[in-house]
């Protein structure tokens, strides 16, 4: 199965030095390791980049800077719970010349399905490149209800494919079943990679990719290829690593950026106020290694 911009994308995390300021030398680092390692292509400033603390200039900056240094898809999350924000930051974005926006459903504000139609076609209309929506309620507050990607997905050229991280495989199902062709759908919650693939899904937007982007690339591969036994004991080995990618006290990117320290890579503290990381949390991620050994 094909997937426009990889079956194996890693949202990457964003690096920040001692005094908590970007580091564009340890982003290109970590972006060329993360394809040298598996990845097949990245998502800048979402979720995992804490794009909460990240001002405008920020991103910019660093899509300018990452799309420079890989040759895979960079993928750039441009969104906002404000429509005009997300509309001026998508057009920036796309100047610099990303390979696709990333557009998160608002949140805080919670709009109507009405107002999430609106919204997405104004960043849509926005910019020629492929409009990817991420659905991820648990932090917005809001689903994007099936009609409406429907609705969307049959309506505007531009927007192709959604990160589902909704966590309702049926609905997810449903979606596919309706959807045109050529409309990709992404998991965008690691644990649901599988069940997803099953019911029509192309490939995963992932955070444990920036560990084992090469494991989660063999079970798509094995999936993909019939062999769902040993999809399934490849996941079997990496359900350590999902649990450990959140928690209630060490909630994503926290453990991602501890994880990525204890294997020798420069990524630093996240901003306030995702941290302090508990003083376990180096252990917890050294036993995920070793149970991958």
């Amino acid at each position: 199965m094909t997937a426009t911009f990889g079956r194996v994308i890693t949202a990457m995390v964003t690096p920040f030095d001692e005094r908590g300021e970007l580091d564009l030398d340890a982003a290109v680092e970590l972006a060329n390791w993360l394809v040298e390692n598996g990845s097949d292509g990245l998502v800048l400033c979402g979720t995992t980049g804490e794009s909460p603390t990240l001002t405008e200039s920020e991103e910019l900056v660093l899509f300018r800077t990452v799309r420079g240094a890989v040759s895979v898809p960079v993928i750039a999350g441009a969104g906002s719970n404000s429509t005009a924000t997300a509309v001026e930051q998508t057009k920036r974005a796309s100047e610099i010349g990303v390979d696709a926006i990333l557009s998160v459903t608002p949140y805080y504000n919670r709009p109507s399905q009405a107002g999430l139609d609106a919204h997405f076609r104004a960043v849509a209309a926005a910019t020629d490149l492929p409009v990817i929506l991420y659905d991820i309620p648990v932090r917005t507050g809001r689903k994007i209800d099936t009609d409406t990607l429907l609705a969307l997905a049959n309506d505007v050229t531009n927007i192709v494919a959604v990160k589902d991280a909704a966590g309702d495989p049926v609905e997810t199902a449903r979606l596919i079943a309706q959807a045109p062709s050529g409309f990709e759908v992404y998991a965008g919650d690691d644990a649901y990679t599988l069940p997803l693939l099953a019911v029509g899904a192309v490939g995963v937007i992932s955070v444990a990719s920036h560990w084992v982007g090469r494991q989660m690339g063999e079970m798509i591969d094995a999936f993909d290829k019939g062999d769902v036994a040993a999809a399934r004991r490849i996941n079997a080995g990496l359900l350590a690593s999902y649990d450990y990618e959140s928690s209630p006290d060490a909630v994503n990117p926290v453990p991602t950026k501890t994880m990525l320290r204890l294997l020798g890579l420069k990524v630093g503290e996240c901003r306030a106020p995702m941290g302090p990381p508990p003083d376990d949390l180096e252990e917890r991620a050294r036993k995920v290694l070793e149970g991958l050994a």
